[in-house]
């Protein structure tokens, strides 16, 4: 993929599978093309050779309407809309039911700080969620792409603003509720992607490294570098 206007491709030789069920994480420096690889799914950008296959259907075949019903994409920086934190929950779902909105929220672990809100789910939210603070709003649009209930969950960097036990425990609730689901996560907190099924290592838009966590360790030497600057001895020794 080359964006427009530039000179060099900034992502090239990508070829993986995330299957139904299974977690695929992808992690690597800032500026690696990560973010870059997952906004070619729900066509963000178009991809400049080769081709990126939805159910073995080519993603330009499809009207971008229905493409992104399939897909709850949820982005680093966490969109919020004026209106009630139940307007924003069920956006991409109106006809969310009263308990599913209640799901989506507690997988969330949104439901904790809802519940003490004065009205609750019928609670303001202002332009861009400036009243929330920024853990908050990012819980809220993962509350919302929960919601939609969709095929495809796509995280690009989502849980970067939670403390690590939230993330913790939104990642084993989510682990739940995603059943049969395909989840693509971008991150590079080595902490959360750990228990992934297949971990994508990415550097300078190519892929240097696919496997398991403990898999990386003994094999990509990038990886390596990364676990080690943020885990604990302790930590590695045990992986």
């Amino acid at each position: 993929f080359t964006y427009p206007g530039a000179a060099e491709p900034v992502l090239h030789n990508i070829s993986f599978v995330a299957l139904p069920g299974e977690t695929t994480a992808f992690v690597g420096s800032t500026g690696s093309g990560k973010s870059t690889i997952i906004n070619l799914i729900p066509r963000f950008y178009e991809v400049t050779e080769g081709q990126v296959l939805l159910d073995d259907v080519d993603v330009r075949a499809m009207r971008q309407k229905d493409l992104r019903a399939r897909i709850g994409y949820v982005s680093q920086k966490a969109m919020l809309f004026s209106g009630t934190i139940k307007d924003n929950i069920i956006y991409g779902n109106p006809r969310a039911s009263q308990e599913e909105i209640l799901q989506a929220a507690a997988t969330a672990q949104a439901l904790e700080f809802i519940k003490e809100l004065e009205q609750k789910f019928d609670s303001s939210i202002a332009q861009a969620g400036s009243n929330f603070s920024g853990g908050q709003k990012q819980r809220l649009a993962i509350a919302r792409a929960l919601a939609k209930n969709p095929e495809l969950y796509l995280f690009d960097d989502s849980f970067s603003a939670l403390d690590f036990k939230t993330d913790t425990a939104l990642r084993h609730a989510l682990k739940k509720e995603a059943q049969g689901k395909t989840v693509i996560i971008v991150t590079q907190r080595i902490a959360t992607i750990m228990n992934a099924d297949k971990i994508i290592v990415i550097d300078q838009g190519e892929i240097v490294g696919q496997g398991t966590h403990e898999n990386l360790l003994r094999t990509c030497k990038i990886y390596r570098e990364i676990a080690a600057s943020q885990l604990a001895p302790e930590e590695l020794a045990r992986s």
